[in-house]
């Protein structure tokens, strides 16, 4: 039987939040990434819609994405051979039913985006023509919302990591965790890892991850997202469309690599799991899509699923457990997860450290209280006190 290596940190989940967290932490400290997968990636983090919008999800997130947007605008040298954003844009659409939510929609994006403006039906459906005159009746757009070259931020996280000295150990599931002369012990099929902190990055397996270590799980609820793609309608180029959402969350759609991709924006408790789309969702995310539009769905190309996962807020939980500090949470990202992923892995790593928040962070509003898993247990016990 080989021994146990011993490392500073291990890290527990290979998609974006454990690639990110490596990144930085090996700045500082001994790496070692335990993936439970053949490759980095797989779940969530393969499947993402590929957005960078700072117009989407709670005032936590969309601070903590303007917190993000000069990493992935200006990586540093020899991160990337690409850019890792691409010009998109964003439109917000609603039905006439929907007028007073757009209302409220915009003056809460312009709040924080001030360069999201309001745009006439006429204007979105020059932009995007295939839009229902007889469906649009108002929306507004986020000019500067971006694609995201997922791939290409979650390797460059990666490469980053090892080239600090980090070492990324695939097909290395965990299976038992204990405590062993005040360091953690990992066993996996892989080997077995020493190290005095752990941080959980392990996705829609959190809690289960902590339940293993001992540790009280935060209340992590993953929720199916579908997605599809359809071929593009016949002799329309659709390369300059923007990504088209609607103002109540029921569907978006965007070009991707010559098709468009299609979501019914469903959010379905699941339990951890190899996420697969349904076929009625993607029934009703094209039904959505025709009773907006002018296209008529008449072939999937490929559909799949994966799991967005939540505890109770919709913010993220990141920082040392406060009954087991050297036990360091980074979960509960929602569907923000690779847009957030910049400024989240500097937050884990500062306080893995001791530094407390970073100042860029801090400087949009982000206060620890925010993140830590303080914030659930005082809201629980405030729960259970009523």
């Amino acid at each position: 039987m080989s021994a146990a290596e011993e490392t500073d940190v291990i890290v527990i989940g290979g998609g974006m939040a454990g690639a990110g967290a490596a990144f930085e932490i090996s700045r500082s400290a001994k790496v070692v990434l335990l993936e439970r997968e053949s490759h980095c990636g797989y779940h969530t983090t393969g499947r993402s819609a590929a957005s960078f919008t700072e117009n989407y999800g709670n005032g936590v997130i969309r601070r903590i994405v303007l917190a993000s947007r000069s990493f992935l605008t200006e990586p540093p040298a020899g991160f990337s051979d690409y850019p890792l954003l691409s010009k998109r844009g964003m439109i917000t659409v609603a039905r006439a039913d929907q007028l007073e939510l757009l209302a409220q929609d915009l003056k809460a994006a312009q709040a924080l985006v001030p360069s999201i403006v309001a745009m006439t039906p006429a204007e979105a459906i020059q932009r995007v023509p295939v839009l229902r005159a007889d469906y649009l009746a108002g929306a507004y757009i986020e000019p500067h919302s971006m694609d995201i070259d997922v791939n290409g931020l979650h390797q460059g996280f990666l490469r980053g990591a090892r080239a600090r000295g980090a070492r990324i150990v695939t097909n290395a599931g965990v299976k038992v965790i204990d405590r062993q002369g005040g360091q953690w012990r990992v066993d996996t099929p892989a080997g077995t890892f020493l190290a005095p902190r752990i941080v959980n990055a392990a996705g829609a397996w959190g809690d289960e991850i902590a339940v293993m270590a001992g540790v009280r799980p935060v209340g992590l609820q993953p929720k199916r997202r579908t997605a599809f793609n359809i071929p593009a309608p016949a002799g329309v180029d659709i390369s300059d469309w923007p990504l088209v959402h609607d103002v109540g969350a029921e569907f978006y759609f965007k070009p991707d690599a010559g098709q468009l991709f299609v979501s019914p924006a469903d959010a379905t408790l699941s339990p951890p799991m190899d996420a697969y789309a349904e076929d009625i969702d993607v029934a009703i995310g094209a039904e959505r899509l025709e009773r907006a539009t002018t296209i008529e769905v008449q072939r999937v190309s490929r559909s799949w699923a994966g799991l967005r996962t939540f505890v109770t807020d919709g913010s993220p939980v990141v920082g040392p457990d406060d009954e087991v500090p050297d036990f360091v949470w980074l979960v509960g990202q929602g569907g923000y997860g690779i847009k957030t992923s910049p400024a989240l892995s500097r937050v884990c790593a500062s306080l893995i450290a001791g530094t407390g928040m970073p100042d860029d962070v801090a400087r949009q509003g982000v206060s620890l209280d925010d993140l830590t898993p303080h914030r659930l247990r005082v809201s629980q016990f405030a729960r259970v006190a009523s």
